[in-house]
């Protein structure tokens, strides 16, 4: 036990002249006090954005690959999301190509599944990340088929026939069974993305009490597998559906992780559930690429940054994935990939994301964390082998100093100047820069 991390007051006998009470440490971490174990951080690049990747040279791919994957040139990410596809054959890009393009001839009709071993160029990707060290693969679909839908279209909304659902079922789970055939275990599947959200795109509707039905449908068929539900548009809307989940014993028992975005409302609370929760998708609002730190434009580093601690702080998430690791033009992905010049460029949102992902890693536990300063938000975390590591991001115009950090110990910076730029921790005692997030490594 790390015990210096943790302010202890001792109350004795009145001193003849007291002394003027102390002031209280800056950051106080209480290791006896412990939260959500976290299963990690990640990115997805549905939606055919690797055909962007593939247009650059193999040097530039691996520096790519690097910064999402690695563990010391890049993030460490260890979650990537895939996108299931529903579009039919030809489509252009955009839009996921479906395993089962055409109608096989009606809900009882055997299936006529078509595997290209490259799914929207995911299936080498998935593979680079898996010799990165990536074992969690999400696999989440924005849509059914249009012919399975009532509006005959996988864009616009509509909602999955009655008589379909054995068959969408027994569909995701083949998609399951092409990845295993690659070598990539699929180890969390979705079969709705934001169900409350009609979308010009690939996108499909389903209450929170359809969603409970379809959950009991699938969920026998997809043993081995765990399932997610339901990517709602909003965190505060996610409630209602993890609320229908709960509220039947039989669609409780297959869910095992639930999730939310956050672009119609914030994590402001974790979800009505023990079961563990996931952000599993956001970027922020912007109509340029930006690689600020902190420039007050609402998609800076400082907001994803901020975004992040408001997750594993107020709603007790255990998996953070952004979307999209990158993406063309005006994108707010963490990587701007430029596919004409055969060019990259970093955001410091890529940087934001992984003074957390590199460091807190897939099992660490969240510990209870305070500070003084209201300026400072502060969270802490145990990992697997015993380091603990201290998030402090402070949004303040003014350096603060923290004294008493015991053991070895390792500050990383990441500001407007930096990206996760090391620094020896002198005399147990951190400076944390105004504006900026630090993350501290003990141990």
């Amino acid at each position: 036990m790390l015990r210096g991390l943790i302010a202890i007051s001792l109350l004795g006998s009145p001193a003849a002249h007291p002394s003027p009470p102390a002031q209280p440490p800056a950051i106080t971490v209480h290791e006896g006090v412990r939260h959500q174990e976290i299963d990690g951080f990640g990115v997805s690049q549905a939606f055919r954005r690797n055909e962007l990747l593939e247009a650059l040279s193999p040097d530039k791919q691996r520096e790519v690959l690097d910064l999402w994957f690695d563990r010391d040139k890049g993030a460490g990410l260890s979650i990537l999301r895939l996108g299931i596809g529903s579009s039919p054959t030809g489509s252009p890009y955009d839009h996921m190509v479906s395993i089962q393009p055409d109608d096989p001839g009606g809900p009882d009709a055997p299936p006529r599944y078509v595997w290209d071993g490259d799914d929207n160029g995911q299936v080498w990707v998935a593979k680079e990340a898996q010799r990165y060290g990536v074992k969690r693969f999400f696999a989440d679909a924005w849509s059914a088929p249009g012919y399975m839908k009532d509006n005959g279209d996988d864009k616009n909304g509509g909602t999955l026939l009655p008589e379909w659902r054995r068959a969408y079922a027994d569909y995701l789970v083949a998609y399951t069974r092409f990845y295993a055939g690659e070598g990539i275990r699929i180890t969390d599947l979705g079969f709705t993305n934001e169900p409350d959200w009609t979308a010009t795109y690939a996108s499909m509707r389903f209450t929170p009490e359809q969603a409970a039905e379809f959950v009991k449908v699938l969920g026998p068929r997809a043993r081995g597998t765990d399932l997610v539900c339901c990517d709602s548009f909003g965190w505060n809307e996610a409630k209602a559906y993890t609320a229908a989940i709960e509220a039947d014993p039989q669609a409780r028992r297959w869910v095992k992780t639930h999730t939310g975005h956050t672009y119609a409302s914030p994590v402001d609370a974790p979800l009505p559930t023990a079961r563990k929760s996931w952000m599993s998708e956001w970027n922020p609002n912007g109509n340029t690429w930006n690689e600020a730190w902190d420039d007050g434009s609402g998609y800076d580093g400082l907001t994803v940054a901020r975004a992040v601690h408001d997750a594993l702080t107020l709603g007790g998430v255990s998996a953070y994935v952004y979307w999209l690791g990158g993406s063309r033009g005006a994108t707010r992905a963490l990587l701007q990939l430029d596919d004409a010049a055969g060019e990259y460029h970093v955001s410091k949102r890529l940087w934001a994301l992984a003074a957390y992902s590199r460091f807190i890693r897939p099992g660490a536990v969240r510990m209870e964390a305070s500070a003084a300063d209201p300026a400072l938000k502060v969270s802490a975390f145990r990992n697997l082998d015993g380091s603990r590591v201290i998030e402090v991001l402070n949004t303040g115009t003014a350096p603060v100093t923290w004294k008493g950090v015991r053991g070895r110990a390792t500050a990383y910076v990441t500001d407007e100047a930096d990206s996760l730029t090391p620094s020896k921790v002198t005399g147990g005692t951190v400076t944390l820069r105004p504006r900026a997030l630090t993350t501290i490594v003990v141990g």
